[in-house]
């Protein structure tokens, strides 16, 4: 077993208490109606010979096999690990659409070994996640979807170019040029090098801008991004959706005009967007596009 340890999350007075502190008046609502849906589990999993914190959700209930989606978080190191809020209104909201979710921490960070190297060996804490899948009872393996945000999306883009068993992914304000991230954002620099040395070689290992041939054909992308996101330049999305196009590679391009980062003032868009796309590829089975130019 790759699991070595797991601890059931349930909603309860603690829990509620703390995300009534937290969130508003409505999201407290909808991540109540979630949790009352689904099952959380954190789990310490082997990866890379040491332990790494994960989590899965499922929907509740008696169900043969059902098909999956691995959430690759944002942030590095603590910054955007999941919390109790992610929990329930990002993992819990797409597992109460009918998925097995399970999510990387990635290496050192919530209590875990190892470093974090953002894109670097962690990338294997996100492949083992398939391991586990095999060994549940309820997964469809030849159902899996892949979802990312930011440094998670660029986590997706490397999983893709590495494995042939993703299905679809979705990735929202995904970094696909590391080069461009320093330019934007000169403090980068700095983080880069203490996350994995920041040198070209490795900056051009993690931006798929530069390698898009690589990744996979048959795992349709949906990329959606912010007109006005300083974190992440909504020009990665776009320089991507391009070379993607070249590359024919199939996938959807979003941008949402003056949308932030996470796609704060289009939230129900970004949710909407993303249970179609899995349900269309995942749960419906859908063919992929015809991308050879035709018509009249």
């Amino acid at each position: 077993m790759i699991i070595e340890k797991e601890k059931s999350i349930i909603w309860d007075r603690e829990v509620a208490k703390i995300l009534r502190s937290k969130l508003t008046g409505s999201a407290y609502t909808e991540a109540k109606k979630i949790g009352k849906k689904i099952q959380i589990k954190k789990i310490w999993y082997r990866s890379q010979g040491h332990l790494v914190v994960g989590y899965m959700v499922e929907p509740k209930g008696k169900y043969v096999k059902l098909p999956c989606i691995i959430y690759n978080r944002g942030g590095s190191g603590e910054f955007g690990s999941i919390n109790l809020g992610k929990l329930f209104l990002a993992l819990g909201k797409m597992a109460s659409w009918g998925y097995v979710v399970i999510a990387s921490q990635y290496s050192g960070n919530d209590g875990g070994e190892g470093k974090d190297e953002m894109g670097g060996s962690d990338i294997k804490d996100v492949l083992n996640l398939y391991k586990i899948l095999q060994e549940h009872p309820k997964t469809d393996l030849s159902r899996i979807g892949m979802y990312g945000g930011s440094r998670g999306g660029m986590m997706t883009y490397l999983c893709l170019a590495k494995v042939k068993w993703i299905r679809a992914a979705v990735c929202v304000a995904g970094l696909a040029n590391l080069f461009r991230q320093k330019e934007k954002r000169p403090e980068m620099d700095s983080h880069f090098k203490k996350m994995f040395g920041g040198s070209k070689r490795e900056c051009l290992n993690r931006s798929a801008v530069f390698w898009t041939k690589k990744i996979s054909k048959k795992a349709p992308i949906l990329l959606m991004h912010g007109s006005a996101d300083w974190r992440v330049s909504p020009l990665d999305s776009l320089e991507l959706s391009e070379k993607l196009f070249e590359a024919n590679i199939p996938h959807k391009f979003i941008l949402f005009e003056g949308a932030d980062h996470g796609l704060t003032e289009f939230q129900e868009e970004k949710w909407k967007e993303t249970r179609d796309w899995f349900d269309k590829f995942l749960k419906k089975g859908n063919s992929l596009p015809n991308l050879k130019p035709h018509g009249s």
